[in-house]
């Protein structure tokens, strides 16, 4: 088989990294190497800036500073992924950047949150200044293959075209919970199926 670049699995809010044992059991299977580790969200309490750091040295120990890469952020973990590009020079080592159901434009459910002590979850409010900040930055996609997952029927992120990036494309999959969308067979498959292309 052809060799590809392993892929980093960055888990979402109120998750671990057990999220995505359907996909990992997929990579299992077809043999490609990823790595997914689990970040204290604090129950969304830990900023986005500082599970990025967190990330970025558990890169560095795994993967050194050059080997080229593969991402794949589910919920929030797409704006660590995000983030992660810009902050890091991520984005002259990443190939792909795969994202399901990530709030980039911000979530109507962060709204009411207090920005203290839940500062991660209010970086994720429409308009929040860290999304608009990561916005103007997003040149760093460039030359990067970009893919948005999506579900019309998304409760946590809303509204759910929200999610999308505003490069590369988007996929809609017909799941009816948010989790559901790294956790349902044929989400999955699709998922899977734009990992190994």
């Amino acid at each position: 088989m052809e060799k590809r670049n392993p892929i980093i699995l960055i888990h979402g809010l109120w998750n671990t990294s057990s999220i995505f044992s359907f996909i990992t059991s997929k990579l299992d299977d077809i043999g490609i190497e990823y790595f997914a580790p689990t970040l204290n969200h604090s129950l969304g309490m830990t900023s986005i800036i500082d599970l990025t750091n967190i990330l970025n040295e558990l890169i560095l120990e795994k993967y050194g500073l050059e080997k080229e890469i593969d991402i794949l952020g589910f919920s929030m973990g797409g704006i660590i992924a995000r983030y992660w590009l810009q902050k890091f020079n991520g984005n002259t080592r990443t190939r792909r950047l795969i994202s399901i159901g990530s709030p980039h434009k911000g979530t109507l459910m962060a709204q009411l949150v207090p920005k203290f002590p839940f500062r991660g979850i209010s970086e994720m409010k429409i308009n929040s200044q860290f999304l608009k900040e990561l916005a103007k930055n997003d040149c760093f996609l460039d030359g990067i293959e970009c893919i948005s997952f999506f579900t019309y029927w998304d409760l946590m992120v809303f509204p759910s075209w929200w999610t999308n990036l505003n490069i590369g494309e988007k996929i809609p999959v017909k799941v009816y919970k948010h989790r559901n969308l790294v956790r349902n067979n044929f989400s999955v498959e699709k998922i899977i199926e734009r990992i190994i292309m």
